[in-house]
């Protein structure tokens, strides 16, 4: 099943979107760290860098998706946004990681901050452009299930985050004057990006190695291929989630003296009712006669 424009104009307008404000961001944050000094400006830079060269990933990935299927992938190209989500996940781990050895080596060492006003300012307005992204963000994954333009918005969330943690840094240190809570509030923000690149990685790994969608999906799946007339029994139902679309099989029980032709039209029935229920599907339903004893791969997974 082709992937419909507006899918692709969405993904695509996402991407360009996140690659701009990243640029934006980065150039500001560098900006204020020169000008402040703040280990933990510096931190939420490094993070925005890592959100362009990631949204950079997640552009080429989008558009490498929505590639028709060819000779060599009749499956499409759907699986490149995970390979992006998962080259993201690791840019972020591998930045959190440096950051905190960084933090660290400030918390023993601590510095003074200079014209940390500025800095809060920038945090600030830093915040509000990143939450007006991960709004849009929101409205695209719900309408197009992407997972780069999911694992981008994920980026953004953490800096969100990252950009609290800055704020509540310099606050403290103008308020208190406590100059190790820069150093602290870096640390923090590094443990928190790699934690959060932790569970990226896992999402998109699901997905290339071909993880099963959850069990309710697969009730779904066998309840509205059930629900067709014709249909005696569904088994052996295989599931994976190919990025842009859902690839469905299963095998359809039908009476074993139908004509070929009628078999034909209940398997296609079956394919139409399981595809209603995702976005993008692909399904293919395999017959056979009713009550007949084969090896089975459900037997064989228990």
């Amino acid at each position: 099943m082709a992937i419909e424009l507006p899918y692709k104009k969405l993904t695509r307008w996402a991407s360009l979107l996140s690659l701009g404000v990243a640029l934006v961001l980065v150039g500001v944050k560098i900006w204020a760290w020169l000008l402040t000094g703040s280990i933990a400006m510096l931190t939420s830079a490094a993070d925005g860098l890592v959100d362009v060269m990631a949204s950079m990933v997640t552009l080429i990935g989008v558009f490498y998706a929505q590639r028709p299927a060819d000779k060599g992938h009749r499956y499409g190209h759907g699986k490149s946004e995970a390979v992006a989500a998962f080259v993201q996940a690791l840019l972020l781990g591998g930045a959190g990681v440096v950051l905190g050895f960084e933090a660290i080596e400030r918390l023993l060492h601590p510095q003074p901050l200079v014209q940390h006003g500025m800095g809060i300012w920038v945090i600030i307005g830093s915040t509000l452009c990143a939450g007006a992204l991960v709004v849009m963000q929101t409205y695209v994954v719900k309408r197009t299930g992407s997972t780069a333009i999911s694992a981008d918005r994920a980026h953004y969330l953490t800096d969100i985050a990252v950009n609290l943690a800055v704020l509540c840094a310099l606050v403290l240190y103008g308020v208190f004057g406590w100059a190790r809570s820069d150093a602290a509030g870096a640390l923090a923000i590094s443990c928190y990006m790699v934690w959060n690149a932790r569970g990226m990685a896992l999402s998109a790994l699901r997905q290339l190695l071909d993880q099963e969608l959850d069990m309710t999906d697969r009730q779904r799946i066998r309840d509205a291929a059930l629900s067709c007339e014709g249909v005696r029994g569904v088994h052996d139902i295989r599931t994976r989630n190919g990025g842009d679309r859902v690839f469905v099989e299963l095998h359809v029980e039908v009476d074993g003296q139908l004509s070929v032709d009628v078999g034909h039209d209940i398997g296609d029935a079956a394919e139409a009712a399981v595809r209603q229920l995702f976005p993008a599907a692909e399904v293919l339903a395999h017959l056979e006669p009713a009550g007949i004893v084969d090896e089975r791969l459900d037997d064989l997974v228990k």
